[in-house]
């Protein structure tokens, strides 16, 4: 055994609850243990990553992470931290789903080595689909009582007179089907282990119980707590949304500048979660930081390793080099040889204006900051900071007397221009 898993993950601050006997469990021999991943949509968002980074953790100390995809339970909908149901997804969809996220976590996860200890995806729909109704009643919810159910705080709280949803019988059962699942994979995959978040507890132990009772055998649990900022606000959202790992849905800059500007309180918490440096190297770059917070070492080593991890040092180096264009000094070359959804991410709020190729050409530009940008207010204000040499074109100064022409254009089609470090305009070229 590499590391002793329970230590590892609780040194990093992942664990929550943990049942008794779970970490000798895991010392005696190499195990299974399985993470449950909501298909809801077909790629992971960090919020997803903790959970990803328990089953990476698990496959680093020699056991064996099993990712499982609720399609099934997807089409129920879990009560857990939720004050209404979920929407319930079709079959096609699901697979596009587990598709996307299959790809995503082979990013972390080994699925395809020889190793004892390589990563399994499994979909709850592929044992749930062929269950009867009176089957399951039969052979599952027969074992477990509706007392022992009513017990559980997810269910409590939906049933609680405040509450103005309450609680189908849909979502009800859903602990019982996710107990199922442990207890398919305790005797397909040798599986002893369920992890997930804080608020999957009361799931998590309904599936222990449930090997007890059909099996007389033991199944194990352990939850890491739920992520939240220091500032309170929920972690992995902005204003425009979740981040996700798919590049197409959230830019590899976004995501990169997401990580780059986490506080330094949140910061020393998640470099122990999201990354793979060990102890001894984490407790040293802390104490760097700590001694010139304003270098802010942590969020760059958080920055940096995430965006390898899920993009590629390729996908990196743009985003630090798209980063330096919005905050450091660069050239027009500099912004040329970024993409253009990176382009339009750096600008991205930046106030703009569209025209046409044939009005832009050979324009004045005083009359490029007033008439046709509304930059300025005015042509006398315009230039006097052309003057007051405060005006730049493509992050190049320039002369009252400049005339714009097709070269100016950035990817043919853009012009950004800035008055001193903080003000931007971007003007849209059509051609």
């Amino acid at each position: 055994m590499k590391k002793d898993f329970v230590k590892e993950v609780t040194w990093r601050g992942m664990v929550h609850d943990v049942m008794p006997g779970t970490q000798e469990h895991l010392n005696e021999e190499v195990r299974a243990a399985y993470v449950g991943i909501d298909p809801t949509a077909d790629s992971l968002h960090v919020g997803h990553l903790v959970g990803v980074m328990l089953l990476k953790h698990f496959q680093l100390s020699g056991h064996k992470p099993v990712a499982l995809i609720g399609g099934a339970t997807g089409m129920i909908g879990d009560p857990s931290g939720k004050s209404d149901e979920r929407n319930l997804l079709d079959e096609e969809t699901l697979a596009k789903n587990q598709a996307g996220i299959k790809k995503q976590l082979s990013k972390f996860l080994d699925f395809e080595s020889d190793a004892e200890n390589a990563a399994i995806l499994v979909n709850n729909y592929d044992w749930m689909k062929e269950f009867s109704f009176i089957d399951f009643i039969r052979d599952v919810g027969k074992h477990m009582t509706v007392n022992y159910m009513m017990s559980k705080d997810s269910v409590k709280k939906r049933l609680d007179a405040s509450s103005q949803v309450g609680l189908s019988f849909t979502e009800f059962t859903y602990q019982l089907v996710q107990g199922y699942d442990f207890l398919h994979l305790f005797r397909h995959h040798s599986c002893s282990l369920q992890m997930g978040g804080s608020d999957q507890w009361g799931n998590i132990t309904t599936g222990t119980e449930l090997i007890r009772r059909v099996d007389q055998e033991k199944g194990y649990a352990l939850t890491c707590p739920l992520i939240t900022k220091a500032d309170g606000a929920k972690f992995g959202k902005t204003a425009s949304g979740n981040i996700w790992l798919d590049p197409e849905k959230t830019s590899p800059f976004k995501f990169y500048q997401f990580w780059l500007n986490t506080s330094d309180d949140d910061a020393e918490k998640f470099i122990k979660i999201f990354t793979f440096r060990d102890q001894e190297e984490i407790e040293g770059l802390i104490e760097k930081h700590k001694a010139e917070p304003h270098l802010r070492t942590l969020q760059k080593v958080l920055a940096e390793d995430l965006t390898i991890t899920v993009h590629s040092e390729v996908e990196l180096e743009k985003a630090k080099k798209a980063t330096q264009v919005l905050f450091g000094k660069s050239t027009f070359d500099d912004l040329a040889s970024i993409d253009e959804q990176t382009f339009l991410d750096v600008f991205d709020g930046v106030p703009q204006a569209e025209t046409s190729l044939e009005d832009f050409n050979d324009l004045e530009i005083v009359e490029v900051l007033t008439t046709l940008s509304g930059f300025m207010k005015s042509k006398g204000e315009a230039r006097r900071a052309l003057k007051q040499n405060s005006i730049s074109v493509n992050k190049q100064k320039i002369d009252a007397d400049k005339k714009m022409s097709p070269e100016d254009l950035i990817n043919s089609k853009y012009v950004l221009i800035s008055k001193g470090k903080k003000q931007n305009y971007l003007l849209v070229v059509r051609s």
